[in-house]
Parts: structure tokens; sequence; C-alpha cells
């Protein structure tokens, strides 16, 4: 179908109607609430196909202007050439035949007053509840230098993707003696220990066909999660190879130079042959022009129904909410997806929202073969989400656990 065509059907589809026609929407909407929910990855998607199973006479509508979604988790795999960018791409298919419908329409204004969200082509699409699964923005302003082009030659790989397949280029493209480089950013960020999973495929992809370079990780942190079992796996598996730079050593990146490859730090200038500058992060411009972030940046919510604190009957999940304890991480978002659909179950049934427990799990490779596992599982005390967890050492059958848990957790969000 055209663009236009398609355009037309939806704005057909959305458009006021009069008399009895209002009078008999408004009877089916009373009868069948509509949930919108505003952005498709994993939680927003995960949420959707819950709300279905949980209750399946919802009129639930999902809302995300890209038709094939590209995982973020196994992308560095995709890095180092472990995976095609096919295995981790999934379109929109198995949600649709689930029953919810899809709008391929980018969302550029939510009006909480008249219950109503209206997209960038024009037209607009009533709710009676409003999930938003935003996600995040990169705050590319915080490193002077790092503008749209320097994207290209420094790229970021932190949205799966063409940056994904462009580090990937340039990494095949490097010479054996370059140094290739890791920026990391301070603050909170989309999957914590993913910079070091992917300094350890880099340092692994290098010792097979550059053997004289190495990974250089400039850190703004002077700490990264699971610090202790990274470094000794370095150390065994890669010993000269990667680098580790705290922000206490100058390893916050201030300034680039994309047209030198050159990185600025407190430490001084540091020229490098590949640059992979991950920026700061925030929600969606989305989510902070219609007020649900605070003053630290982030979308606060209640943490037994998600709803946001600063606009009843608007929930946020995924990485643009701030969850506690929780990470900015997939597993973690369909967690949340699943909770923020019983509470709107329960509060349409007029009901409590249950208490249930949350979890996540990230799968971190440092090499083939062989995964860290960072697991935890959350509860709620005193209206804070709290966490205890383990962590698994690197061995084989973590490796094969892993590819379950993909597949497993791509089946949940998106049905296929």
């Amino acid at each position: 179908m055209k663009r236009r065509q398609f355009l037309r059907r939806a704005l057909l589809a959305v458009a006021p109607l009069s008399g009895s026609a209002a009078r008999d929407r408004h009877s089916r909407i009373q009868a069948r609430p509509r949930i919108v929910i505003v952005g498709g990855g994993f939680a927003g998607s995960a949420c959707a196909l819950h709300l279905l199973e949980l209750e399946p006479r919802l009129d639930v509508a999902l809302i995300d202007p890209i038709e094939r979604y590209v995982t973020c988790p196994m992308s560095n795999e995709v890095v180092v050439g472990l995976r095609a960018a096919g295995s981790i791409t999934v379109t929109r298919r198995g949600v649709r035949d689930a029953g919810v419908k899809m709008l391929l329409e980018r969302v550029v204004r939510c009006d909480f007053t008249a219950r109503r969200v209206h997209f960038e082509a024009g037209g607009s699409l009533h709710f009676d509840r409003l999930v938003l699964a935003p996600g995040i923005r990169f705050l590319t302003d915080r490193i002077a230098g790092y503008d749209a082009r320097a994207t290209q030659s420094m790229p970021h790989a932190w949205q799966a993707g063409e940056q994904t397949q462009r580090l990937a280029q340039l990494l095949r493209a490097l010479e054996d003696g370059g140094a290739a480089a890791i920026s990391v950013p301070s603050g909170l960020y989309r999957c914590p220990p993913a910079p070091y999973e992917r300094a350890s495929l880099m340092a692994h992809w290098l010792k097979e066909h550059r053997p004289r370079s190495k990974v250089l990780i400039f850190d703004a942190n002077n700490r990264f999660p699971r610090q202790d079992l990274y470094t000794a796996a370095w150390h065994e598996l890669y010993p000269g190879i990667i680098e580790w730079i705290p922000a206490g050593e100058g390893g916050e990146v201030t300034r680039v130079d994309a047209s030198s490859m050159t990185l600025y730090t407190s430490s001084g200038a540091h020229r490098v042959a590949l640059a992979n500058i991950i920026p700061p992060q925030a929600p969606s411009l989305l989510a902070v022009e219609s007020a649900l972030a605070s003053d630290h940046g982030w979308c606060p919510i209640d943490p037994l129904t998600f709803e946001s604190t600063l606009q009843r009957g608007v929930y946020v999940i995924g990485d643009a909410c701030i969850a506690d304890a929780m990470p900015k991480a997939a597993s973690a978002a369909c967690s949340q997806a699943a909770q923020c659909a019983r509470a709107i179950v329960a509060v349409l049934a007029d009901r409590e929202a249950p208490t249930t427990e949350l979890s996540s799990v990230c799968y971190s490779l440092v090499a083939p073969g062989r995964v860290m596992t960072f697991s935890a599982r959350y509860k709620l005390e005193d209206r804070h989400i709290v966490a205890g967890g383990t962590v698994a050492d690197p061995d084989a059958q973590q490796a094969e656990a892993a590819q379950d848990w993909y597949r497993s957790i791509r089946a949940e969000a998106f049905a296929g």
C-alpha cells in the first residue's frame, strides 16, 4: 500500500465522528477500553501482547514508525561478525497476528486533557489509557564536536541497525597496530554491562585479525558492573589488549575531532584509529515535552503500576522510566511491561494492582562460548524497587542459556 493511501485510511479511522456514529463509537470504547502504547521496542511491544493475553476484549493500539525493529541485545555479536544483522531483526507480523492494532506513525504530541496522541503526518488517536515506552535519546551536545556528521566516523552503535553496521565496517577496515577506543558515558544509560562486552568481543576479533592492535576504554566512571569478573577474564583471554582508563585517570571524553580521530580528556589529546563514542543518554523528547520527566531527567513512576507520578492515567515503561534498582535493559523492560499490563487490567476492573516480583537478566559475552550472567529479582519495599541477585561466572553452559534467553525474550516482546 502506498504511503499516501495508508495515511488517508489512518486519518479516516481516527477522525472525529458525529451523530449516531459518535454514540456508537462511544459505546464501543466503553465496552472495549482503548489502550494506546507509544513505542514499539521491547517494553511497548511486550506490554501490548501482555494486555491482550490478560484481557482479549481490550482495544490495543501500538504506535511506532519502524516496521522492522533491530534489537540491541546480541548486536555486539553483529559488530564482530559472530552474527548476521538479519538474525537480530524482527518484524511486526507476530504482534499484528496477536490482535494488536499496529500503526506505523510517529507521535509528536500527547494531549492528556483530550486523551489523544497526535501524529507527525497528521491525524490523531483517542485513548482511554496511555502507555509511553519511548526509549532514549542521545545527548550528543554533551561532547563537544560530536555532531551528526561525527556519528558516521565515530559511531555510537547504541541504537541497533545502521550504526551497528557502520561500526562493524570500521572495525574490519582497522589497520593492524591501530588503537580502537570505546567512550563510556557517566550517569544512567542503556544496558550498563554492554560497553565492556563490546570491548571484550572487539578484543577477541583483534586478537585473531589485528594482533598488534588494542582496545582503549575511556570511561567517565571510576568503576563498572562486575569489574572484578571482567578484569579477570581480560587478563586471561586478552593480556595487553584491553586498557581501561577510569574517570580519575582522564577517562571522560569531553571533546572529539572526527577529522583527525582525536579524543580529548583531562589527560590530554588521544589520537586513535577507531572511535566508538557512546554519548550520555536521557528519555526521548516526547517524554520530556509531555512533562513526564522530572528534574533528574528521567520519568518517575509508581513502582507498583508504572503509572507516571506526574500525570495520572499515563504509564511509562522501559528505558525512559526511573525504576530504582532496575537497569535499563531489554529483560527489565519486558518485566516492567508485564507488571504495567497487569496494573492496567486491574484498574479497568476496579481492582487493586497485584504486587508481583520483577526481574532482569543480562548475558554478557567475553568471548565466543563464554558468557557472564547478571541476574536479579526485585520487590517493593516502602514504594521503592529493591534488588537481590546472583552473578554466574563465564562458562559454556551460560553461553547456551544466553541463546535460549534471546529466543525467549524475542517471543515475549514480538510474538516470534
